[in-house]
């Protein structure tokens, strides 16, 4: 393997309940994202976007970062990851405080941050993100960075994301029994936000649906600041499993003919189109007509919608939406996806794809590598984040703990939202 400079190299492991997924970035002297390896394999040891077997998620990602390491030529021993599952929660609050000297330094933003994050949290719960939407001085709304400006009082609304301690742990475990030290969890539509949505859409209003295999993940951006975040336990495995019983047919072959002849949108398909269904053991294999496989699918993405909408609507969110939807996932792909989104949203819906890299752009030119490049992105820009912040407060790098980590990155609150 080549000896890198490990600034000049992030990796984002996408830990999914179908897929683990890595992929190595590399920062060129121009300062571009080049994607020089990739590595995926089965998911094995997951349920749901949660850890329920350690030893058989330690060999999915052992071997995705093996294949990734191949490709790209270099050691991988540091991952950025993401995090999904029922168990993660997203709350807004806010915080007020005096500004000390009439103008706003570092101290204050701390201090009301602090107030901000002073909600209840289970005891079983920590928190995985704090992003500031916006910044309040005096009366002056919408303020992004209000260090050095002249007031009186300093007020923040943030986003706070929390997930469950144990499921947290349990991620983390099985990356450093893979021999892997983890940077930093985050939550996956943030990470998949970071390569899908555009800036426009972020100012205007969008909602992002990511359809994992286990989980579909939601995230509202509008003003360029964050709204919402949730993860809902239902995803693309359940529409296999229904056409698995529907069509008496085995999990891996269902999920094959979901991703060769699956439609989203019965109307779409037509009447006279015939498919194979492969047998079980010796049995011939037979025919059906398509419109019956999309017949069965149809109903559970409207599900998954339905679940999405009612999220939105139970916090008003939905009026934010002026750029419409943008649905990534695996699932997305599936023919129909966007037409049946689009009517169940009343909303423009365009599909998501990574974006702004360069390297091996065409190989990952498809939704379902969505948290995976965000993870690069977003591991690059706290990267800088940081470093800017130990040169301002003078203070080199080094190599504490994940959880001191954690504690340090509460000092880039300010620049989290971009």
């Amino acid at each position: 393997m080549n000896e890198v400079n490990q600034r000049d190299i992030v990796v984002g492991l996408d830990i999914g309940t179908t897929k683990v997924c890595a992929i190595v970035g590399k920062k060129t002297p121009e300062g571009q994202i080049k994607i020089i390896g990739i590595g995926q394999t089965p998911s094995k040891g997951l349920r749901k976007g949660v850890v329920i077997n350690i030893d058989e998620a330690v060999l999915s990602i052992k071997r995705a970062v093996a294949y990734a390491e191949r490709m790209s030529g270099v050691k991988i021993d540091s991952v950025w990851t993401g995090i999904a599952g029922g168990h993660i929660r997203s709350y807004n609050s806010s915080g007020v405080v005096a500004i000390k000297n009439m103008e706003v330094s570092e101290s204050d933003i701390r201090r009301v941050i602090d107030a901000a994050k002073a909600v209840a949290i289970p005891p079983d719960k920590e928190i995985i993100h704090i992003i500031p939407q916006e910044f309040i001085v005096d009366d002056q709304s919408g303020i992004k960075d209000p260090r050095g400006m002249n007031g009186t009082r300093l007020e923040v609304k943030v986003h706070i994301v929390t997930g469950s301690v144990t499921n947290v742990q349990n991620i983390i475990k099985c990356c450093n029994r893979s021999g892997l030290k983890v940077k930093n969890i985050v939550l996956q539509p943030i990470a998949s936000s970071h390569s899908i949505l555009l800036p426009e859409e972020k100012d205007l209003g969008v909602g992002l649906i990511d359809i994992g295999g286990g989980t579909t993940d939601v995230a509202v951006f509008a003003s360029n600041a964050i709204k919402h975040t949730s993860v809902l336990a239902i995803g693309g495995d359940h529409v296999t499993n229904d056409i698995a019983i529907g069509l008496r047919t085995p999990f891996k072959e269902a999920e094959e003919i979901k991703k060769k002849h699956g439609c989203a949108l019965s109307e779409l398909v037509p009447e006279d189109e015939i498919i194979d269904i492969p047998g079980i053991g010796d049995r011939k294999s037979r025919q059906i007509p398509k419109k019956l496989l999309s017949e069965i699918i149809e109903p559970r993405m409207e599900e998954i919608y339905s679940l999405v909408r009612e999220d939105l609507e139970k916090r008003n969110l939905t009026p934010l939406l002026a750029g419409g939807i943008v649905i990534t996932g695996g699932s997305a792909l599936m023919s129909g996806a966007l037409e049946l989104a689009e009517r169940h949203f009343e909303l423009p819906v365009r599909l998501g794809k990574p974006q702004g890299i360069i390297g091996l752009k065409d190989a990952v030119d498809n939704p379902m590598y969505a948290t995976g490049v965000g993870l690069v992105i977003y591991g690059f820009t706290k990267e800088e984040e940081e470093e800017d912040l130990n040169l301002e407060v003078g203070k080199g790098r080094d190599d504490d703990s994940l959880f001191s980590v954690i504690l340090k990155k509460m000092k880039s609150w300010v620049k989290e939202m971009f």
